[in-house]
Order: C-alpha cells, then sequence, then structure tokens
C-alpha cells in the first residue's frame, strides 16, 4: 500500500495492473515538480484504476495526506456545477438553448432577455463580474443575490464575446438550479443529494459544519518568484490592474478569499458553486466516470451526454478571452472542452481544471473520469506540470494495455 520515496514521502493507495507509470509520474511529482501533499484516481469503464495520495495536507504542522484528505479545488469546481444542469436537463427540467428568462423571469433586465442557458455557461454573457456589493452575508441569502445577479448588465451584447465568468458563473447556475429544480433546491443541496450521495462520495458545493478540520488540506500558495514569473506576462500585468476584466472577476464582489476562512480553513455552509468545492480526487474522477459512461448511476441521458461530447460553439468574434487575454479555451455546457491551448482527454472530453493545478475531467471516448488535487497552488494556466505528467502516464498505459489486446486478437 505505501511506497517510501527518497525524500520520505509516503505514497499510499493502490492501482490497477497496468497503471504503475501512473503512480510513477505521482511520486516523481514529489522529488522532481515541487509537489506538497494531493491526490489523483482515476476510473476507467467504471471501474477504480488507480487510487493514490501523499504528502502534507497541512505545510505549517506536517500532518499527513490521508485517504479522506479534502481539499478546495477552485475552478474545478465549474463542472461539479455544471453536473447538476446536466442532470437537470436528463430529467426535462431544462433545455440548453432555452432562453434563461423562461425559467428565472426576473433575469430578462438590462438587455439580458436573448440569452439562453447555453451562451450563459459557454462564459458569453458579458456577465463576468458583479457591479453592485456583494459579501458572505449576500451569498448566504440566496433570495437577496438572485435580485442583484437579475439587476447585473452585461458589458457587452451577450453572444458576441466569451470572458471567463471566474466567480459569477457558479451564482448564475445556482439560480437557474433553484428555479427547475421542483423542490427549488440551492445547487449545493441538489449536488448533495443527486450526485454526491448517490455516488457516495466526499464532495461537497458548500462545505458543512459537520466536518472536521482535520479532513481538510489547507492551501500552500506559490512561491514569490513562481507568483512573478510563473504566469504569463500578460496575465500578471493584468490580474495587478484593479480596473481589468480579470481582476473584477477574481477579485471583487465577492472575490475568491470569499470561500475561505482563518479558523475553519474553509467558509462553512456557503455555497460559492464556481471555486468553492471542497474534494477528495476520488469523488471528482468517480462523478466523471459516470459521465464517462453510460450515465444509469445518475439517471443521465444519452442525449444529455451527446451533448456534453459535442464541440464548443464559439461566440461570434471567437474564443479569444476578454478576461484570460488568450485564444483557443473552449467552453461548452458549463464544462471547459479540450483545445490546442488547454489539451486533455480526448474531442469529446469535458471537465474543468483549478487555479492552482487541480483538475477532474470525463473522457468518454476512453471511458475514463480522472481527478488530481493538490495542496501546493502552481502557476500554470493551461495544465499544470504534475497534472499533465499524471495524465501523460495515464495515457499512455491506455495505448500500451491497447496495444497488447491488439496483439492477443491476431
Amino acid at each position: 500500500m505505501a511506497t517510501a520515496t527518497m525524500e520520505h514521502v509516503m505514497v499510499e493507495g493502490d492501482v490497477s495492473r497496468g497503471f504503475e507509470p501512473v503512480r510513477e509520474a505521482f511520486t516523481e511529482n514529489f522529488t522532481r515538480r515541487r509537489e506538497l501533499g494531493g491526490a489523483c484516481c482515476v476510473f476507467h469503464n467504471g471501474k477504480k484504476v488507480v487510487d493514490l495520495w501523499g504528502g502534507i495536507r497541512n505545510k505549517q504542522t506536517g500532518e499527513p495526506w490521508e485517504r479522506g484528505t479534502m481539499v478546495v479545488v477552485h475552478s474545478a469546481s465549474k463542472g461539479l456545477a455544471a453536473m447538476t444542469l446536466a442532470v437537470a436537463h436528463s430529467r426535462g427540467w431544462l433545455d440548453y438553448d432555452e432562453r434563461v428568462c423562461t425559467y428565472w423571469p426576473e433575469f430578462a433586465q438590462q438587455k439580458k432577455e436573448r440569452i439562453t442557458v447555453r451562451q450563459l455557461l459557454a462564459h458569453q454573457a458579458g456577465l463576468f463580474a458583479i457591479d453592485e456589493p456583494v459579501d458572505r452575508s449576500t451569498l448566504a441569502d440566496l433570495d437577496r443575490l438572485a435580485v442583484i445577479l437579475a439587476r447585473q448588465k452585461p458589458v457587452w451584447e451577450p453572444g458576441t464575446r466569451q470572458a471567463y465568468h471566474a466567480l459569477t458563473l457558479g451564482f448564475y447556475e445556482g439560480e437557474l438550479v433553484r428555479r427547475v429544480d421542483p423542490c427549488h433546491r440551492s445547487l449545493g443541496q441538489f449536488f448533495h443529494d443527486e450526485i454526491a450521495t448517490p455516488l457516495g462520495e466526499d464532495v461537497y458545493v458548500g462545505l458543512p459544519e459537520t466536518i472536521p478540520n482535520s479532513r481538510l488540506a489547507t492551501m500552500s500558495p506559490p512561491r514569490p518568484l513562481d507568483m512573478l514569473f510563473g504566469f504569463p506576462l500578460r496575465f500578471t500585468l493584468e490580474a495587478l490592474n484593479r480596473r481589468s476584466n480579470i481582476y473584477r472577476a477574481l477579485e471583487i464582489n465577492p472575490g475568491t478569499r470569499v470561500y475561505f476562512d482563518e479558523r475553519r480553513v474553509y467558509a462553512r455552509n456557503l455555497e460559492v458553486p464556481s471555486g468553492g468545492a471542497v474534494s477528495t480526487a476520488r469523488a471528482i474522477a468517480h462523478a466523471y466516470s459516470v459521465f464517462a459512461t453510460d450515465g444509469c448511476e445518475l439517471g443521465l441521458r444519452n442525449e444529455t451526454l451527446a451533448l456534453l461530447a459535442a464541440p464548443a460553439i464559439p461566440p461570434t468574434r471567437g474564443f479569444y478571452d476578454e478576461c484570460l487575454k488568450g485564444d483557443g479555451v473552449q467552453f461548452s455546457l458549463g464544462f471547459m472542452k479540450p483545445s490546442a491551448a488547454w489539451p486533455f482527454g480526448g474531442a469529446s472530453s469535458f471537465g474543468s481544471p483549478g487555479a492552482g493545478g487541480s483538475l477532474g475531467f470525463a473522457d468518454p471516448a476512453a471511458g475514463i473520469g480522472y481527478g488530481y488535487v493538490t495542496s501546493q497552488m502552481g502557476t500554470a494556466l493551461t495544465g499544470d506540470p504534475r497534472d499533465v505528467a499524471l495524465r501523460d502516464a495515464l495515457y499512455a498505459a491506455l495505448e500500451h494495455s491497447s496495444s497488447i489486446v491488439n496483439r492477443s486478437d491476431r
């Protein structure tokens, strides 16, 4: 079960036969890629084939990362939030090509009446920032938050440009879920009831009071030099500019710090669906595994799965992102899709990365559900080296296994 590296970091867990290269890559993350603590899990055709964890969950105390350790996954939360809308679609409650105001009449203000659910989920609505003050108390009052969201004016004509809705996307998704769900549950409650509980996994969009601090990994920021030089220069300059799109999207009303808590590690009973989910790698991989196979465990329809696997549809001005200041990142139905700028899995894959390195995705063509989480934030915008090494090892193992099967069939 346990393997000691040359630096005495314990890597624990199991891999199925043929997936040993993933364990080797995970171990090398500690010895070569500055991993602090983390976990990786992979399901293949519905079977768990990789389940690894190691390192420490708290840099200050040195406490070890354990099998049930959970950590905030930042924007990898977006994929989990998108799953709730996919479940709603499978139940016939939601049409991706319908206008948002069909489900949420108050949304039809400030020239938002023509925005479709598809456009909103693809970061094409021009609603990446909130002008009115939004703090933790506002987020705790979903009725009050909904009024503010409905009053927000798009920055430009919806459907014309893409701009990363870093935090706002999840709030709009949350109100959509409340509107279409016959029980009017919050997104976090819906996720718990309809996804996490049926799968028996530890993942929360809104961490409850009952979770002790001892189960949570604390995030370690990048080194100052990595912060300064690790990101693309243009992105760094944009992030420092208080008037920039990305600063407005990430840092104010409410800003990403809203889901952290000095005493409790992460805020409790607070839903930030685009950034504040707390999970194990196992839970993320298991959920994506259902989406990568037949979806029967969650009652997903083939029609829904086909829509998620389909290519992203660009806005009229293309995929250039007005927040990230780059071309090629693609979004569809709440998920990120693979592209030349951000490759993962195959063409039909869908998932979501998180700031610092985490990633979860489904690859229907390969039958893969994948999850990687970490307590050491990195600075790569399009694939953290630790995650890339794990995925490279995974797909090399799949290719090797396939070649063996093909040779045996001759």
